[in-house]
C-alpha cells in the first residue's frame, strides 16, 4: 500500500487515547485512513492487540466528520460469530462511546433478544446494531426493515476466519450481497486473528465485483505465545488414546494453585464433565471459585461464569470452544490444553485466552492425554514459531443455503430473479453458478422440483409478473424459525423431576441410557427418571449407579500442517534435544528395536500376526478423516482383486487392516491399492456412498426446507428427522436422479467428511515415499494405540475391553523388559 499523508485524529479519539495512557498502534492508524479513504479489507492482528477499536474508530470518525446527523438511523452493523460474544461487544462499543462524548445508539439482536426488544429494533433501529449472521438473515424476511439498511455504511464481521470455512460464512456472503445492492456504497471490513489464507479471506469477504482490491491491515506487533508441554515423570512404552489425562491431574492443579486465574480448554463436553468432577473430587475446598463451561449448559449459567471470569471471583474454569472467541477476560492469567490442540491456529486461539492485552504474553500449558501428544505439542510450538498456521478454505455452491436464502428475500420485499442472480454471482460461493442451476433453484422453492411438486408444503414462494414472494403465513411462519445453517444432533431439555432446568442434552445420548445408568452433567452425577416432550427429567445418582461417559462431540482430526511437524520431529527422533522427545525416549528405543521409526518422506507398514489373524498397520499421519478413506479404499480394492473380508480402523497417524489368519497381502498390493487411478470412482464405492449421502442429506435437507424441526415445545426427535429427510432422499433419487441438492450431498462427504482434496495429496505422498516395511515380534508402540481404539469401541464380547487390553500391556511390557536394544532392521521400497 503507497504511504499516504496521516490524517490528524478527532481531537475526542486523541482525548480518548490520552485519558488512558494509549497511543494508537500503527494498524490501528492504518485501518482508520484506509476506511476514510472509503476503502474495504481485513485486519489481521493478534489477539488483545487492539483490532475492535481498529475496525471501530474507523466509521466512528467518519460520521464524526460528516456532523450530528450522520448518525440517524441504522450506520454501522457488526457481524459476530457467537450470540456470547454480542454482549461483551455492545459493553466495548458503548463505553467508547461514551468515553468520546457521543450519544449514538448501540443495539444487539441475536437469538437471546426478547420478542419485545426485537420489535423496539425493527421500528427503530440504533445507530450500530450487533447481530449474528443468523440473526440478519431474519432481519431480511422483514419488508419493514430491508429499507432501513439502505443508510448503512459500513459492515464489520468479527472473527471471520471463524465463518469463512463453513455455510454460515456462505449465508453471510449471500447477506453481504443483500446489503451491498441495498446500500451501494457500503464498506466491509472483517477481522482475524488465526488464518493462513489471509488474502483469499479477504477476496471472499468482499466478493470478486468488489470495485477495488481489499486492503490488508497487519499488525506488525508480534505476541508473544509461550507453549509449554506438561511431561509426566513416567512414560508408558505403549500408549493408547486417553490414558494419561486424569493421571496428571495433581500437577494440573498444582499450576493452577500457582496463578491467579486458570482456563483449563478440553476437546469435547465429556472430556470438559469428567476434568471438572476429578478436580472437584480432588479440591473440594474450591467450590465457589472453580466452574465448568460448555455449549450445553444453560445460558443463565454461563452467563454467571463468564461473569465471574471478568470480576475475578471465579479462579478456574474448565471449558470447551465455547470459551475460543473473542470475549474479554482481561484476569485470566494461563491457559491449560488438555489434549493436543490437533491444529496450530486452535492453539493459537485458545492461548490468545490469557494475556489479552498490548503487550502481555499468552501462556499455555498443553497436558498429554497419551504419550504421542507430547511429540504433537512439540510439533505446535515449532509450527508456531514459523508462523505456519492453517488456512479455512471456503465453501462454494451450497445450494441448500442458496434455496434458504431466496425464500428469506421473498418473505422480505421480494426478488426479482435476473436482478438476484445477478446480486448471488457476485459472491465468492456462487460466482460459478450456472444460469441452469440459477432455474433448477427457482422451480424447487416454488414447485419443490420435478419429484415434489405434487406436494404443496414444498410451493413456498409465488411467482407474480417476474417478482417472487411467499403469501403462505405458515409458509413465512416456519421459514422464520428454521433460518440457519447449523445443524447438529436434536438435543433435549435437561430438567430436574422435582422442578427446575438443567440445559441441554443430546437425544441421541439419552436414547441410550438405561434406567440404572448415570452420566457426569456440571459436575452432578444424575440419572434418568423419564422423558417426555423433547424433555429429559433427571435426580441425583444413586452411588451404586453405573456411569456411562459422554463421548459426544466431534473429535478434531491432526491437520495437515501439524501432522507435517510431527512427521518431522519423529524422523529426527534420534538427534532431537527437545524434552518432550527426551521423555519419549524408552518408548521409541522400543519402536526403533522392534520396527522402525519413519522419517519424513518414508512410509511405515507394520505386519504382525495375532490370534485374531494377520493385521496390516500402514503409518500415513495424514489425520484421523482421511485415514479412514484411505483403510475403506484399500480395503474395497484388496476385496476386488480376491474373495477376502477386512476389518478397518484409523486414527490420526495411520490405519489397521485385519483378515484372516490363512490371508496374506504384500507390500506391492497394497501400493497398488492406494494408487490414485480412478480414484473417485473406487472412494465412492468403497464408503457405500447412498448411505453416507443419505446421512449428509438430512443436514442439507434441514438447510434448505425440506424438513421441519418442530415448533418450540415440540421439536421433532432425531430419529423422526432422519425418517423424514430419508424418505425424501429416497424419492429423490428414484424420481429426480438428477436434483441438484441429492448431488450435493455426494460432493459435500467427499470434500469435507473424506477431505477428498487432502486424500487425494496422501496418495500422492504415498507414491513417492519409500516404504520401511517390518515385521515386529508383537505389536509395536506406534500400531499398539490403533488396535487399542478399535478393541475399546468394538468389543461386543462379554469379557471387558480393559481387561483385555490390561492383558495386552502385561505382554508387552514383560517382551520390552527382555527385548535387548538392536537397531532396527532396514526398509525395504
Amino acid at each position: 500500500m503507497p504511504r499516504t499523508r496521516r490524517r490528524r485524529l478527532p481531537d475526542a479519539v486523541q482525548a480518548f487515547y490520552s485519558q488512558r495512557g494509549w497511543t494508537p498502534a500503527v494498524f490501528q492508524r492504518e485501518a482508520w485512513d484506509a476506511y476514510l479513504r472509503g476503502e474495504s479489507g481485513l485486519i489481521h492482528a493478534p489477539t488483545g492487540t487492539g483490532k475492535t477499536l481498529a475496525a471501530w474508530l474507523g466509521p466512528v470518525i467518519s460520521l464524526l466528520e460528516q456532523g450530528e446527523s450522520a448518525a440517524e438511523g441504522l450506520r454501522i452493523l457488526w457481524i459476530t460469530p457467537m450470540r456470547a460474544l454480542a454482549a461483551d461487544t455492545e459493553k466495548s462499543l458503548r463505553e467508547s462511546l461514551e468515553a468520546l462524548g457521543l450519544d449514538w445508539t448501540v443495539a444487539r439482536r441475536t437469538g437471546d433478544s426478547s420478542a419485545s426488544a426485537r420489535a423496539r429494533l425493527r421500528k427503530s433501529p440504533p445507530t450500530a446494531l450487533i447481530t449474528t449472521p443468523e440473526s440478519l438473515s431474519l432481519l431480511l424476511t422483514y419488508p419493514d426493515f430491508q429499507p432501513k439498511l439502505k443508510q448503512l455504511e459500513c459492515v464489520i464481521v468479527d472473527e471471520w476466519h471463524e465463518l469463512i470455512g463453513s455455510k454460515r460464512g456462505v449465508q453471510l456472503e449471500l447477506c453481504l450481497a443483500r446489503l451491498r445492492a441495498l446500500a451501494p456504497d457500503l464498506q466491509t471490513w472483517g477481522m482475524s486473528a488465526t488464518i493462513g489464507n489471509l488474502q483469499e479471506a479477504a477476496e471472499v469477504l468482499l466478493g470478486p465485483a468488489a470495485p477495488r482490491p481489499p486492503v490488508m491491515v497487519v499488525s506488525r506487533q508480534k505476541k508473544k505465545v509461550e507453549i509449554e508441554a506438561l511431561v509426566p515423570d513416567t512414560i508408558d512404552r505403549f500408549p493408547w488414546a486417553g490414558h494419561l489425562g486424569l493421571s496428571l491431574i495433581e500437577p494440573v492443579l498444582q499450576r493452577v494453585e500457582q496463578a491467579s486465574s486458570t482456563l483449563i480448554f478440553t476437546n469435547t463436553r465429556s472430556q470438559a464433565e469428567l476434568w471438572f468432577e476429578a478436580i472437584l473430587r480432588a479440591r473440594p475446598e474450591w467450590i465457589g471459585r472453580f466452574a465448568l463451561h460448555h455449549a450445553s449448559l444453560s445460558r443463565s449459567v454461563r452467563d454467571q461464569v463468564e461473569a465471574g471470569l471478568k470480576d475475578g471471583t471465579l479462579t478456574c474454569v474448565v471449558c470447551t470452544s465455547s470459551l475460543d472467541l473473542g470475549v474479554d477476560f482481561s484476569p485470566v492469567e494461563q491457559v491449560i490444553q488438555v489434549g493436543s490442540p490437533k491444529g496450530v491456529a486452535r492453539l493459537l486461539q485458545r492461548a490468545g485466552r490469557s494475556g489479552h492485552a498490548p503487550g502481555q504474553p499468552s501462556r499455555v500449558l498443553c497436558v498429554p492425554t497419551h504419550a504421542f501428544e507430547l511429540v504433537e505439542i512439540a510439533a505446535a510450538r515449532q509450527a508456531a514459531k514459523e508462523q505456519t498456521i492453517e488456512s479455512r478454505r471456503p465453501m462454494t455452491l451450497c445450494l441448500d443455503v442458496l434455496v434458504q436464502h431466496c425464500v428469506s428475500l421473498a418473505l422480505g420485499e421480494g426478488f426479482n430473479a435476473s436482478d438476484l442472480y445477478r446480486e448471488v454471482t457476485q459472491t465468492h460461493a456462487f460466482a460459478g453458478l450456472s444460469a441452469d442451476a440459477w432455474q433448477w433453484v427457482l422451480l424447487f422453492i416454488t414447485r419443490g422440483g420435478a419429484a415434489l411438486q405434487h406436494y404443496p408444503e414444498y410451493h413456498r414462494v409465488v411467482e407474480q409478473a417476474g417478482q417472487y414472494r411467499v403469501d403462505n403465513r405458515r409458509v413465512a411462519q416456519r421459514h422464520r424459525m428454521a433460518i440457519g445453517t447449523i445443524t447438529s444432533d436434536a438435543v433435549m431439555n435437561l430438567k430436574w423431576s422435582s422442578g427446575g432446568s438443567l440445559g441441554t442434552i443430546e437425544e441421541s445420548f439419552i436414547s441410550r441410557l438405561k434406567p440404572e445408568d448415570g452420566f457426569l452433567f456440571n459436575g452432578r452425577v444424575l440419572q434418568l427418571v423419564r422423558v417426555k416432550d423433547m424433555t429429559a427429567y433427571v435426580k441425583l445418582a444413586s452411588k451404586k449407579t453405573r456411569i456411562v461417559p459422554r463421548w459426544q462431540g466431534g473429535k478434531a482430526p491432526l491437520s495437515t500442517e501439524l501432522s507435517d511437524y510431527t512427521r518431522r520431529l519423529l524422523g529426527e527422533a534420534g538427534h532431537n534435544t527437545r524434552k518432550e522427545l527426551k521423555a519419549l525416549r524408552g518408548l521409541l528405543d522400543i519402536q526403533a528395536a522392534w520396527s522402525a521409526l519413519p522419517g519424513r518422506d518414508q512410509l511405515l507398514l507394520e505386519r504382525i500376526r495375532t490370534r485374531e489373524g494377520r493385521h496390516l498397520f500402514l503409518f500415513t499421519f495424514a489425520g484421523r478423516a482421511v485415514n479412514e478413506g484411505l483403510a475403506a479404499l484399500a480395503a474395497w480394492r484388496l476385496s476386488q482383486t480376491q474373495p477376502v473380508t477386512f476389518r478397518a480402523w484409523a486414527n490420526d497417524y495411520g490405519f489397521e487392516l485385519l483378515t484372516a489368519a490363512d490371508c496374506q497381502i504384500t507390500p506391492d498390493q497394497l501400493r497398488t491399492a492406494l494408487s490414485t487411478d480412478a480414484l473417485a470412482d473406487d472412494l465412492v464405492s468403497s464408503i457405500n456412498s447412498a448411505e453416507t449421502s443419505k446421512r449428509q442429506f438430512r443436514e442439507i435437507a434441514q438447510v434448505a426446507g425440506l424438513v421441519f424441526t418442530g415448533y418450540p415445545g415440540s421439536s421433532k426427535s432425531t430419529r423422526q428427522i432422519q425418517a423424514s429427510s430419508g424418505l425424501v432422499y429416497d424419492v429423490l433419487s428414484k424420481y429426480d436422479p438428477d436434483n441438484l441438492l441429492v448431488d450435493q450431498a455426494l460432493r459435500e462427504v467427499m470434500r469435507y467428511q473424506l477431505e477428498f482434496g487432502r486424500l487425494q495429496q496422501a496418495l500422492a505422498d504415498i507414491a513417492r515415499s519409500e516404504w520401511l516395511v517390518t515385521d515386529p515380534p508383537r505389536l509395536s508402540p506406534l500400531c499398539f494405540p490403533l488396535w487399542a481404539e478399535r478393541i475399546r469401541a468394538q468389543t461386543v464380547s462379554s469379557e471387558k475391553w480393559q481387561d483385555r487390553l490390561q492383558r495386552m500391556l502385561d505382554s508387552l511390557n514383560r517382551a520390552a523388559d527382555a527385548s535387548p536394544r538392536r537397531k532396527p532392521r532396514a526398509g525395504a521400497r
